[in-house]
């Protein structure tokens, strides 16, 4: 997990550095909030990655053959 550091910048520097903060963001983890005339107006937050699917999934056999039992379908 990381430690999250908060960070203000005003609207303005933020509109021309969207982009280069959005990477540095990403990179460390570190929480942006924008200000409008010194409050607060959005958060920039990285996100989560989503969870491992590793171990999720169950082998049930062979799904796909053929079984001895017959059926009826409608037609």
């Amino acid at each position: 997990m990381i430690m999250a550091k908060i960070r203000k910048i005003a609207a303005g520097e933020f509109k021309s550095k969207c982009l280069a903060l959005l990477d540095e963001v990403s990179r460390t983890g570190e929480t942006v909030i924008v200000t409008k005339r010194g409050k607060p107006v959005a958060k920039l937050t990285p996100v989560e990655p989503p969870p491992s699917l590793i171990g999720s999934v169950l082998y049930e056999g062979d799904i796909i053959s053929p079984i001895d039992v017959e059926w009826e379908a409608n037609r």
